[in-house]
């Protein structure tokens, strides 16, 4: 059964109003819940109308209440002098219906349309429940004021500013729960205006400026310093710094270089990029971040179910608590009045508003706080997950350390020499462990020759020829084959060997003259997040598919005491099993693309630094910057959000609770009631607005 994304009403597919909206079928359970999700300004515009047509109404009534008072006391007639016709059947009640009747069906429009929709699908939400202690009040008093003898009673008081007071104060309410709904949905809504209007393309050798959005798939786009990037693309010239904070949160601007991503909507900062068109329009990693935080804000987390069904249940409940509120009052008091007014309090006081936005407000709060620090939550299952989390399993390359080898060490009586010649050893090589050697001497600024001679020994390593020199670079084995004396540097290899380093000999005209070592270093925050993992009291394990010496050293040096190694990306998946069939909540940390089985394998997948390509990964949480700490950010962003959840449900039910025996006695007058209902629905909606106070700063300091 469909779920309307407004008010979380399940619905009937045969019954439900059914749009298409951004390529996607939803369903409603009355054209205003359409109207508020396909355009939420219009929906406000329409409520802000509303709204003043019942305040303006309910003052002119306390006005007139007032000059009813004065002018009774003073001994004159309201008749006599109200500018109107005197007509002896002209009393107070047609003064109060008059001003009544438009605030009645204007500003209850939408309950009553709400509320024939839950109808007609056989349900009962709070439309029900408004209309009915709305409508009550109103028949009842039209009965009194124009056919009193239909009445088993001789009834002489109407309650025509009950029902207007009702709806002037639950609008009111919805109005404020609504702006404040659209002010934590701000995030989305920024992320769209970021979206640039012009790009300036290469056609036929010439730059000519056209919409963004006429932007082709392989074209060359043009930006400047001060601009925005149009698209997605990969850079073909130019050097240049951009800000991404508006897409990962990341206050420094990053340096791109030819070959480097660039993504759509952040700013050129310095020099001109000319960058090829990757991803257009719906592709590009703005509108896949859209997409994935608007649906997110209307899914719902498992607790939501507990308080549908509470939902389902209380307002079928509630109307009979009411009947028989009104029936004690008149069959054993014989008080008409006041069984009616027990029975509106009863209905109105009873409306489950609070209860029904208590998930979805503190879900939209803090998915949309999350997507403006580049922490993307797909939805409120995660959410709810992060909660119980114990175990939170690391993969190594790529997530805990960079995924590329660098030069780490070079032990040697003249380092700047042996790095020398291994890097001109090591030019002509397409090795990842030469390429690290070579870029670490060309960051040194060291002058590279081309080597005169190069010979490639498979499963040994290199022998070159320069400056007259016979140079070698490999492991030991290379080292004995070619009769050269290591002794004095086996204890600086084993060392190293056990740091997890791969340690590269460098020997010139037959004698080992350094060692340099190679190894796949840590991202810079992957030692501070797993140790506040573990203040948290999370477990952690690193995960991966090296040998037991090296995870064992990476893990050493990361914090991490649990390591499993030896496990192939195909295995993975089945050790994320194992792990929660001994009853553990598990969250799996990977780059997201050799570690999708785990991710989704897992409790709560969180893939890291996925860039560009975010609506492609599997995980529960992606995190766009490739910063660790964001992991212990998204969980404490998680829980932070479940905590509002479950208070806000705490002070709705006690509400409800509380109130109904109240409402039920008659010590309840409806026009408080529905102030209460209202005040209700703002105290849960503004105790999910303080979650937009999270601080990430306090959490990466």
């Amino acid at each position: 059964m469909p779920k309307d994304p407004v008010c979380g009403m399940y619905v009937e597919e045969s019954t439900a109003l059914k749009k298409e909206i951004g390529g996607r079928t939803y369903y409603f359970c009355a054209e205003s819940c359409m109207r508020s999700f396909a355009d939420p300004e219009k929906e406000m515009k329409s409520m802000k109308r509303r709204v003043s047509v019942a305040l303006t109404g309910v003052m002119l009534l306390a006005f007139l209440r007032v000059v009813a008072i004065l002018t009774l006391a003073a001994g004159v007639s309201i008749i006599s002098w109200a500018p109107i016709p005197s007509l002896p059947w002209f009393t107070w009640g047609y003064w109060l219906f008059i001003l009544t009747t438009p605030v009645v069906v204007i500003g209850g429009w939408s309950f009553y349309t709400g509320a024939y929709g839950a109808i007609k699908a056989r349900r009962a939400n709070m439309d029900v429940l408004i209309s009915m202690g709305v409508l009550t009040a109103y028949i009842f008093s039209v009965i009194v004021l124009f056919f009193p003898g239909v009445l088993p009673v001789a009834e002489k008081d109407v309650y025509f500013e009950v029902s207007a007071v009702i709806i002037a104060f639950v609008l009111l309410g919805k109005f404020m729960e609504d702006y404040m709904r659209m002010s934590t949905s701000a995030a989305v809504r920024k992320l769209m205006d970021l979206k640039p209007s012009m790009a300036k393309v290469i056609r036929d050798g010439v730059e000519v400026e056209i919409p963004a959005e006429m932007v082709m798939v392989g074209e060359i786009v043009v930006v400047r310093p001060g601009e925005k990037i149009a698209t997605d693309g990969i850079v073909v010239d130019g050097h240049s710094a951009v800000d991404e904070k508006m897409l990962t949160g990341e206050s420094v601007p990053v340096e791109k270089n030819v070959g480097d991503k660039v993504i759509g909507a952040t700013i050129n900062k310095l020099g001109m990029l000319k960058f090829r068109a990757t991803q257009v329009g719906e592709d590009t990693a703005l509108m896949q971040i859209v997409h994935m935080v608007e649906v997110a804000q209307a899914s719902s987390a498992p607790i939501q179910k507990m308080a549908d069904d509470i939902s389902a249940y209380f307002a079928p409940a509630v109307i009979v608590v009411a009947i028989l509120a009104f029936a004690g009052w008149y069959f054993i008091y014989a008080d008409f009045t006041k069984g009616l007014l027990s029975f509106i309090a009863v209905v109105i006081i009873s409306c489950p508003c609070a209860l029904g936005i208590a998930t979805p407000t503190a879900l939209m709060v803090g998915v949309g706080k999350g997507a403006q620090a580049g922490i993307l939550i797909r939805g409120g299952e995660y959410l709810q997950r992060a909660e119980k989390l114990q175990t939170v399993v690391f993969d190594k390359t790529g997530t805990l350390t960079k995924g590329e080898p660098s030069v780490t060490d070079i032990v040697a009586e003249n380092d700047k020499e042996a790095l020398r010649l291994a890097a001109i050893a090591e030019k002509g090589s397409e090795h990842p462990l030469g390429e690290a050697i070579v870029k670490a001497a060309k960051e040194r600024n060291i002058v590279l020759l081309d080597a005169e001679s190069f010979e490639a020994i498979p499963g040994h390593g290199i022998k070159v020829v320069t400056e007259e020199n016979e140079v070698l670079v490999g492991n030991r084995r290379l080292m004995q084959v070619s009769g050269i004396d290591i002794a004095h540097l086996e204890q600086s290899i084993q060392s190293l060997e056990l740091q997890g380093k791969t340690a590269m000999l460098v020997a010139a005209n037959k004698k080992a003259i350094g060692i340099i070592a190679v190894a796949d270093t840590l991202k810079e925050h992957s030692a501070e997040a797993v140790a506040e993992l573990k203040q948290l009291g999370v477990e952690t394990i690193m995960l991966t598919g090296d040998n037991d010496r090296t995870a064992n050293a990476i893990a050493k040096l990361v914090g991490i005491d649990r390591v499993i190694a030896n496990v192939l990306p195909g295995e993975k998946a089945d050790v994320i099993k194992k792990l929660q069939s001994e009853g553990k909540v598990v969250a799996m940390v990977g780059d997201g693309i050799n570690d999708a089985p785990a991710l989704a394998q897992s409790d709560i997948g969180i893939a890291v630094g996925s860039g560009s390509d975010v609506a492609k990964e599997t995980g529960g949480i992606i995190l766009v910057k490739d910063d660790l700490r964001d992991v212990v950010a998204g969980i404490k962003l998680s829980k932070a959000t479940m905590r509002k959840i479950k208070q806000n449900l705490f002070w709705a039910l006690a509400y409800n609770t509380l109130a109904i025996p109240i409402a039920a006695v008659g010590l309840l007058n409806p026009i408080i009631a529905a102030a209460a209902m209202a005040l209700s629905s703002l105290t849960v909606v503004t105790n999910s607005a303080l979650l937009s106070r999270f601080k990430f700063e306090e959490e990466k300091s």
